[in-house]
């Protein structure tokens, strides 16, 4: 059953890259021991409500996809959370991304099937580029997500640098030519995250992705920054990303999907409803 379901996802994932005109929504859950937590900055974690209760509000009230982060398992040196994996898959029917703790093809091997359309590699890939390669090689480009933390630093070129390990660990690494070289391994999408407005709510950091948008020629999503209904306008409106991700605002119903889609569309972003 969790076969057939993933190849369901994958089909629907891939016609959705092909007819890319509707924006996605796409709320993100870090999860710690079963409990979804949010932060400022990567730190001061508080409670948010159980993962799996989230997921399934979350499912029918119009959100595109989900992505959920093992926040604590590359630090712990352990792999994601298999049956947390599996009860998300079984109580939902939105393309979800599983992220954490993925660390070998094998790690990848055992969250897909387990029920996730995609893996979020991050650490991983930035310790050893090849796991993207290998994991593309073996699902497809699309079951590729790479996930970036990068924040503004005078270290490097472009003016943004790459951190790892929950973004407790600089590694020097250019986040445009990070990006590049991940794309030129078989990611098939980013997830860029600003560390500087993580959990501020001061909107999405507009000039990194543009910046970023310039260098890649596959699908972005935004994160960082989130605060109210005017941000995910103005980051669809600048810039080509392809989904735009939240967490607080949407864990704490400040901002309710429904609303903000249909605000969305009454301002020119054609997104999906129902």
């Amino acid at each position: 059953m969790i076969i057939f379901l993933y190849i369901v996802r994958y089909y629907y994932y891939s016609l959705s890259q092909v007819f890319m005109l509707k924006k996605r929504i796409i709320p993100c859950l870090d999860v710690k021991n079963g409990r979804t937590v949010k932060g400022v900055n990567f730190v001061n974690l508080k409670d948010a409500g159980d993962s799996i209760d989230l997921a399934k509000k979350y499912d029918i009230s119009g959100a595109d996809e989900l992505v959920f982060l093992d926040i604590s398992a590359t630090n712990e040196g352990r792999e994601t959370m298999l049956e947390f994996v599996k009860s998300v898959a079984k109580n939902i029917s939105i393309p979800f991304t599983v992220g954490g703790g993925i660390s070998s093809l094998e790690s990848a091997k055992k969250v897909i099937f387990s029920g996730a359309d995609k893996v979020g590699i991050n650490s991983a890939a930035v310790r050893n580029p090849q796991i993207i390669n290998d994991i593309a090689k073996e699902f497809g480009n699309q079951a590729v997500v790479l996930a970036i933390d990068a924040k503004k630093t005078k270290v490097t070129a472009s003016g943004w640098e790459v951190f790892i390990s929950g973004g407790k660990k600089a590694t020097g690494l250019d986040l445009l030519e990070w990006a590049k070289k991940g794309v030129s391994l078989g990611a098939g999408e980013i997830l860029l995250t600003s560390m500087d407005r993580d959990g501020v709510k001061t909107g999405f950091d507009i000039d990194m992705l543009q910046a970023l948008e310039k260098e890649i020629d596959v699908p972005i999503i935004a994160s960082g920054g989130a605060g109210k209904i005017e941000d995910f306008l103005e980051v669809f409106k600048n810039t080509n990303v392809t989904g735009a991700l939240a967490a607080s605002v949407f864990h704490f119903a400040e901002i309710e999907i429904l609303d903000l889609k249909h605000y969305l569309l009454e301002n020119n972003i054609i997104v999906r409803l129902g």
